[in-house]
């Protein structure tokens, strides 16, 4: 029996493809650090510690952190965009466009894991680009 993509009938991309190893949450139940390398299409695939999938970042120790940290820099690139482009748009405008543009928040539903730290820094996050906004229509 055939296996592989030839069998699937499927391409992959592999330099876009990459391996995660998933440590059990039970650090006695460790069998092994390393791996050796998975070859697909003779060739061989990256282990990496963190991806990005679908715009999230999956880390090695299931902690939604770097997650959080991307969405505090992505808020703070929109809502300065936003206050640089948008300047002559009316209050409405600006109301409108920062809730749509910069509070699309549709993934922290996901977020589980996550340290007091990081939670404190996205409040602040927030707190600063709404501070921010209300300078801009003031």
């Amino acid at each position: 029996m055939e296996c592989g993509t030839a069998a699937i009938d499927k391409a992959c991309n592999t330099i876009k493809t990459v391996c995660r190893v998933f440590p059990p949450l039970d650090k006695r139940k460790i069998v092994a650090t390393s791996f050796p390398p998975l070859a697909l299409n003779n060739v061989s695939l990256w282990y990496v510690s963190e991806f990005e999938y679908l715009g999230h970042i999956i880390s090695n120790n299931m902690s939604n952190e770097t997650d959080i940290s991307r969405e505090i820099r992505n808020l703070f690139f929109r809502t300065n965009l936003l206050a640089r482009k948008l300047t002559v748009c009316s209050f409405g405008v600006k109301i409108a466009l920062f809730w749509s543009f910069c509070l699309c928040f549709y993934d922290i539903a996901l977020w589980s894991f996550y340290g007091k730290s990081v939670y404190n820094r996205m409040k602040s996050c927030i707190s600063n680009v709404w501070s921010l906004l209300l300078l801009l229509i003031g």
